[in-house]
């Protein structure tokens, strides 16, 4: 067969090479931008880049064209942002994967949180910004703070937090005809969780859960140190996260692919559904799921990807040990890593300006242990904040 992957940013190189390894015919579809990031191009039949991935008309002219001389039969999106249109491509073409409208389910937020309170997951309450009345309505009612969150942007992006209803109407007032592409939601305090997790025929076959260490929308207003790790298999906590996960993908309607699922434990314990993916976690999720487990997100993604339920899916054998990861932006353009020199190190993530550690141990505790004792000696010796720009 032959697949179109389509990327915004730079990733996915172990989907790339998983295909082809496979005896599959590549084409890469990249932005501009990142045209000359390390791609894994000895993976890929051909590369092609337009300067966005966004404009809808371009895309499936451009898409259509390169169609006329060879039959495109997958199509997959390697970054969130492309999940849309990777599916208007779909329907464009006629070619089996996730359509538009279940796309809209794992990348508007508001169209998520309203298929979730809709079939009974626990989600903050939130409003659409559209109706006057309405928004009013949410003011008088929800107490403050408030989260203005564009519709489509990933994580943690673009999220504004309000004490005040006079200067979240102002803001909404000054967004003018975009303001439908946003929501208000109540601000819920606790920790954030997720899962991630491989679905075939429906059904979950492989899920971890995690916690973060700082929420991402923390990081991403003020920098800082991006650490999760493994919780306790054994624990209610990890047992109840990977139930209301798969309450998400059945209603959903996820057929194949993988989940970035996030979560928060609201101090007052209650568990609320935040947000969904159908891609592979960012911020190097996929190491930290692969030092625990030995399973390779990236390379079972494109398997799921290629097959479409056509053909019986395998789960690789599974380790059962616990990960670690912290990742920060780095004063340093290549800072030195070897004075973490614990065996539980398993990999040191090279990337300019940025420092990055996985764990490993057949103890959570153990993890905790290391996680606790670093972040520190990285905040004073490496660390470098750029507000709005968490390690990705």
């Amino acid at each position: 067969m032959t697949i179109l992957c389509m990327s915004s940013y730079f990733k996915g190189n172990a989907f790339l090479q998983t295909c082809k390894r496979l005896g599959h015919r590549v084409l890469l579809l990249v932005r501009e931008a990142v045209l000359g990031e390390p791609w894994a191009r000895e993976a890929c039949d051909e590369v092609f880049a337009l300067p966005s991935l966004f404009d809808r008309r371009k895309v499936l002219n451009s898409i259509s064209y390169v169609a006329r001389t060879r039959q495109i039969d997958r199509v997959a999106p390697l970054d969130d942002y492309d999940v849309e249109m990777a599916a208007t491509v779909r329907e464009h073409l006629r070619v089996p994967g996730m359509g538009e409208s279940t796309a809209r389910y794992f990348r508007d937020k508001l169209a998520m949180r309203s298929r979730a309170r809709d079939r009974g997951v626990p989600v903050p309450d939130f409003v659409h910004v559209l109706n006057d009345e309405r928004i009013s309505k949410f003011l008088a009612e929800v107490p403050a703070p408030w989260l203005l969150k564009p519709r489509s942007a990933a994580n943690s992006f673009g999220i504004q937090r309000f004490e005040g209803a006079t200067e979240l109407r102002n803001t909404i007032e000054g967004l003018g005809d975009e303001r439908s592409n946003y929501l208000i939601e109540r601000y819920v305090p606790g920790d954030v969780c997720h899962v991630d997790a491989i679905v075939f025929g429906g059904e979950i076959v492989f899920a971890e859960a995690h916690r973060y260490r700082r929420p991402l929308m923390d990081l991403a207003k003020g920098g800082g140190i991006f650490a999760s790790s493994t919780l306790d298999r054994a624990s209610a906590e990890s047992r109840e996260l990977k139930e209301l996960h798969a309450k998400v993908v059945k209603e959903f309607g996820l057929r194949h692919g993988v989940t970035h699922m996030e979560f928060i434990r609201a101090n007052d314990d209650k568990l609320y559904f935040l947000e969904t993916a159908a891609r592979v976690g960012g911020g190097h999720i996929y190491d930290l799921v692969e030092a625990s487990t030995g399973v390779n997100l990236w390379a079972e993604w494109a398997k799921l990807e290629l097959s479409q339920g056509e053909e019986p899916y395998v789960l690789p054998e599974v380790q059962k040990q616990y990960g670690g990861i912290i990742v920060s932006l780095a004063k340093q353009e290549a800072p030195d890593t070897t004075p973490f020199n614990d065996p539980e190190v398993v990999k040191r993530i090279e990337k300019k300006h940025h420092i990055g550690l996985v764990l490993c141990s057949n103890a959570p505790e153990r993890i905790q242990e290391l996680l606790e004792a670093y972040e520190p000696r990285i905040a004073s010796d490496y660390l470098a904040t750029l507000p709005e720009a968490p390690p990705t």
